[in-house]
């Protein structure tokens, strides 16, 4: 009796599965109904279908918890819905499935909100235990994915190419020792801004701190060096 009295205090998790190839849909589907505590509650064959149909089951109160989003898909892709989703409905966790594994597309998926990455040949149990992780706010990382992080976060980052003209600038100003707030006035824009500027930086750069990223925009020449006065 005790058991049936905990699968009533435990809902099942509600997943939404996001991919265009159908037969990935119906096989995830097939395996994720033989677990007990979950439930598929919907599929979407890409990002902007699947945004609709969150909202069909928002008005229907059954939003799901998780939804295990393909990433390479046509209409709008599983970052760009990743990203909509964690804006329009902060609460649900999004677990990234796809067949490769490269840096950029991983680091996007994890800026954009995911809670996870898998590849398309994970089993059963691995799959389910990505949406349980998702759900108690843990992420989950295919191995290689981990390693991958990793090997990135030991080798030297590139140079500032991949900050935008404005990061540099805000990067420039972290350098001279700003805080969020002087770089909001000198920018004009709110301290918000200014601080997600920051963040953003220091992820594309792989560093911890404001220090590092001082240390860093000095040694790409960002701003003249002060022991080295002409």
């Amino acid at each position: 009796m005790g058991m049936a009295g905990e699968a009533e205090e435990h809902p099942p998790i509600r997943v939404l599965l996001v991919d265009d190839h159908r037969v990935v849909r119906s096989g995830i589907s097939a395996y994720l109904k033989l677990i007990a505590d979950m439930e598929v509650v919907g599929d979407a064959a890409d990002g902007r279908k699947a945004l609709d149909r969150i909202a069909e089951l928002e008005s229907g109160e059954s939003v799901p918890d998780v939804v295990l989003m393909d990433m390479v898909m046509p209409v709008m892709d599983g970052i760009a819905a990743t990203r909509e989703i964690k804006s329009r409905w902060p609460a649900i966790e999004v677990v990234v499935m796809t067949s490769f594994v490269e840096e950029a597309m991983v680091r996007d998926a994890l800026e954009a909100g995911a809670a996870g990455y898998l590849l398309k040949d994970a089993d059963a149990d691995e799959v389910a235990e990505a949406i349980r992780f998702a759900l108690a706010g843990q992420m989950h990382l295919d191995p290689s994915v981990a390693r991958l992080l990793a090997d990135s976060v030991r080798r030297p980052r590139p140079a500032s190419a991949d900050l935008t003209p404005r990061e540099r600038e805000v990067l420039g100003l972290v350098a001279q020792g700003a805080s969020n707030r002087q770089i909001a006035e000198t920018l004009v824009v709110s301290e918000r801004t200014a601080r997600t500027h920051v963040s953003a930086i220091l992820g594309k750069l792989g560093l911890a701190s404001r220090t590092q990223a001082a240390l860093w925009a000095v040694r790409e020449g960002l701003l003249p060096d002060p022991d080295k006065g002409h």
